[in-house]
């Protein structure tokens, strides 16, 4: 099998969403501050990071829009590991219903490839950035998709206040993960996709090692 990485780097300073701050990453124990407690020759490092939940590549669940939603802890790792995908290619930046229509997405995570993740980490990834219409969550949602990742700045319109998508899927229990990159990478079909957080409680979002797996 191979394993393609669908996951930005997380790195000090990484701006994700304006107006969130960027993670600090620092050491808390340093390799030579650690060498006094340690035999001649050992030393080790200690890490630190301050950052907010939606940082790089990450998964939604339904606390995230809810507060009798599920968080993290309460996932199944049956619904972040392992599941059949199906990627849909599209240029469109309102991204409707019609897209999806002639493929099945029952049981399987929905990956959205619109090539947008090649403004990672710019300022053109901010604005005019794909997302998906209040149609096509419905639709997604009424066709039983397990969850729904996108290669873009938000699965939604961020150009005014409503968060339809954000709403029905996580209504719906349908996770979404944002800020894939790499999709071009993998083929449509025919691959397993896997998002795994930490179980942590009181979160309804966290970054991810997203990854596809393939059967050669």
């Amino acid at each position: 099998m191979e394993l393609i990485d669908l996951s930005h780097n997380v790195f000090d300073g990484l701006i994700t969403y304006k107006g969130l701050p960027a993670p600090i990453i620092c050491d808390f124990l340093s390799r030579e501050d650690s060498k006094p407690r340690y035999e001649e020759g050992t030393s080790f490092q200690i890490g630190r990071i301050n950052m907010v939940a939606n940082t790089g590549t990450y998964i939604d669940c339904p606390f995230h829009r809810y507060e009798d939603g599920r968080d993290l802890s309460h996932l199944h790792l049956r619904e972040v590991a392992n599941i059949p995908g199906i990627v849909i290619r599209t240029e469109l930046q309102a991204i409707g219903p019609e897209v999806f229509q002639n493929h099945d997405v029952k049981g399987k995570a929905v990956l959205v490839h619109t090539g947008w993740s090649k403004h990672w980490n710019t300022e053109a990834y901010f604005s005019d950035h794909p997302f998906l219409t209040e149609e096509a969550a419905l639709w997604l949602r009424d066709q039983g998709a397990a969850l729904v990742g996108i290669d873009s700045h938000n699965i939604d319109d961020t150009a005014g206040n409503r968060r339809p998508v954000h709403t029905i899927l996580l209504g719906a229990e349908i996770l979404i993960v944002e800020h894939l990159t790499c999709l071009a990478e993998i083929p449509t079909v025919d691959f397993l996709f896997t998002s795994v957080p930490p179980k942590v409680e009181g979160m309804g979002t966290f970054p991810v090692r997203a990854f596809a797996t393939i059967s050669l």
